[in-house]
């Protein structure tokens, strides 16, 4: 685990990676789109085949996680070296990654301030509970958090729901401006009836399908960024929001290829603590920083066993598993602190 007192170090080593290269943002931005409008014109009109579908949509789906996250580094004004480009692009992109972009830029700064704080977890992307609080649960509730938390549910479901439904009328829509969201969804209604309108029907279960797979993905990357068993969640006073940057947030090396589909995001731990690195500069600041400092990264078996992890024990400190019903019946159904 880092040691905290390294930390102004690390910060001070980020900033030689937070020079933005208006070229570099370009090639990011300008070809995700390109890759998105190509994979998804051949789903549509020059695959034979629901095989060769079936890649392209996948592809398809991959561009548009990897333009959402330009899309949020677009909301850090970390893409390129003016704002103003960074607004302009954020808003022509929110059409094609279903964010509307003031939106999603305000409730993701609240994520970035209150990340780690169990008196904050209204503004994290996935709600954990905590190991007291699901031994005083009532059933109901114990159920309903199972479902949540199942993977089988929350990647499905939770990706059609978030993108497709819940960004239609998102979290304080009135203090990111109704009209821009409306605007948005209007954008979106009109960009929809274009896929319906030149390939009918069809049309519109493929492009369906790229965004139900696009949920997938974008879930299961957004879960690994913090939910890990030795993640960081505190209280007040306790409470240090560097300390929850840096610990809270996970650094998921799954190979080249899932980095450049995700414009290198998984590298969330030094993206939390500095948030003005840009997306195209990342792996590479984490690689030269892993050698220096301890940097924890994890991999495939520790992603997959991520999703077994539940519950937030406040008194050991790491995420766990639910309690097995031996340990409900030995203790009477309070499970023991710890357990």
């Amino acid at each position: 685990m880092t040691d905290m007192a390294d930390a102004s170090s690390i910060r001070k080593d980020t900033e030689a990676w937070c020079k933005r290269d208006d070229r570099i943002a370009a090639a990011s931005y300008f070809g995700t789109l390109l890759v998105y409008f190509l994979t998804l014109a051949l789903a549509l009109f020059a695959s034979p085949h629901w095989s060769v579908t079936a890649i392209l949509v996948f592809l398809n789906a991959f561009s548009g996680v990897r333009l959402y996250v330009v899309q949020h580094d677009l909301g850090h004004a970390s893409l390129f070296s003016k704002r103003e480009w960074n607004d302009w692009a954020g808003y022509l992109s929110s059409t094609f990654t279903l964010t509307p972009y003031k939106a999603m830029q305000y409730n993701h700064n609240r994520h970035h301030s209150y990340i780690g704080n169990l008196e904050a977890r209204e503004t994290g992307e996935v709600y954990t509970m905590t190991l007291r609080e699901w031994n005083a649960a009532s059933i109901w509730k114990r159920l309903y958090y199972r479902l949540y938390r199942n993977p089988l549910l929350m990647l499905p479901i939770g990706g059609v729901w978030t993108y497709a439904i819940r960004y239609r009328w998102p979290k304080n829509i009135f203090k990111v401006g109704f009209l821009g969201v409306m605007a948005s969804n209007l954008a979106l209604a009109l960009w929809v009836f274009g896929i319906w309108y030149v390939a009918g029907e069809r049309g519109l279960w493929i492009y369906f399908a790229t965004v139900a797979t696009a949920g997938i993905i974008g879930v299961f990357s957004v879960y690994l960024q913090h939910n890990f068993e030795h993640t960081y969640w505190d209280r007040k006073p306790e409470y240090d929001l560097r300390e929850a940057a840096l610990r809270g947030s996970s650094c998921v090396d799954l190979g080249w290829w899932y980095d450049l589909g995700t414009c290198n995001i998984q590298y969330h731990d030094l993206h939390h603590f500095n948030p003005r690195i840009p997306s195209y500069r990342l792996r590479q600041c984490h690689r030269a920083l892993r050698g220096k400092y301890d940097l924890p990264v994890v991999r495939w078996g520790g992603a997959l066993r991520a999703f077994t992890l539940k519950l937030w024990d406040e008194d050991q400190e790491r995420l766990v598993r639910f309690p097995k019903a031996t340990d409900l019946v030995r203790t009477g159904g309070a499970l023991p602190t710890g357990a």
